[in-house]
């Protein structure tokens, strides 16, 4: 059978259900499900999507109705759980009617992830570094919550003047949540950058940057305040010490001169 139409017969109905994926992975069944599942959270996946990718893996490639029975997710939310996996660099769509996924390759995910991850930590020694050099009290101030995540980067958005640069895997979730907020910044002339994954859809007059396997959501707002959350926004640090925005300015002007820059017409 050509490689075309076995993939359309993968795609049927029937193939195997994400507990027949977990089996392949050895051990006790449930309890290899749930570490993967588990795992794949810890690196910013939801548990629908943990569950797609390792049924996703587990098939080969398949359209959203069919894996949304294999991982035994709800099927309406079965689309906007793969649009995420592929923005996020874990499946690529193969066009066609239905849309066909196919993941992207574990150990290629995985590479990805150690340099995101890495990049990360590199800052966040860089971070107790300077606490330790500088003795300041209170250099950076913590939130708890997804809630408060998302309002305190509403709120530095909002008091935002001149620039506000943003870089997230999340961006879905940013413009759904923050999207007027981002229009009444750039309708007051707020310089407004979005550095994401590629091939995102940003707010009218964001000017976006793309670059891929990003992990952590980072703010910076007019060189003065900055915010760094953890993937799933359940926890987020800022601080507007001269010292620690500084050094946060440096990297994220690196990521822009070597990003690809454009600015979305809507």
């Amino acid at each position: 059978m050509e490689e075309g139409t076995r993939g359309v017969a993968e795609a049927r109905p029937g193939g195997p259900t994400l507990e027949q994926v977990a089996g392949a992975l050895g051990g006790d069944l449930n309890a290899e499900l749930r570490r993967a599942v588990e795992v794949l959270g810890r690196v910013g996946l939801t548990q629908y999507e943990a569950k797609a990718y390792i049924a996703l893996v587990g098939r080969g490639v398949g359209d959203a109705a069919t894996l949304a029975q294999a991982a035994s997710i709800p099927r309406t939310s079965a689309y906007k759980v793969l649009d995420s996996l592929v923005s996020k660099g874990y499946a690529t769509p193969t066009g066609g009617k239905p849309i066909l996924y196919r993941p992207k390759p574990p150990l290629e995910v995985a590479e990805g992830l150690k340099g995101a991850i890495g990049e990360v930590f590199e800052k966040l020694q860089l971070l107790q570094t300077l606490v330790a050099e500088h003795g300041e009290p209170q250099l950076v101030y913590l939130l708890n919550g997804r809630t408060k995540v998302i309002g305190k980067i509403g709120e530095i958005l909002d008091q935002a003047t001149r620039t506000f640069i943003l870089t997230t895997p999340q961006i879905g979730e940013i413009r759904e949540e923050l999207g007027k907020k981002i229009g009444h910044a750039v309708k007051r002339g707020v310089q407004v950058t979005f550095i994401t994954a590629p091939l995102q859809r940003v707010p009218e007059g964001v000017t976006c940057v793309t670059r891929p396997n990003l992990l952590a959501t980072e703010v910076l707002s007019d060189g003065q305040h900055a915010l760094m959350a953890a993937p799933t926004f359940d926890a987020c640090g800022f601080t507007d010490n001269p010292i620690l925005v500084a050094h946060l300015q440096q990297f994220l002007d690196l990521i822009l001169e070597k990003g690809s820059q454009g600015t979305s017409p809507g």
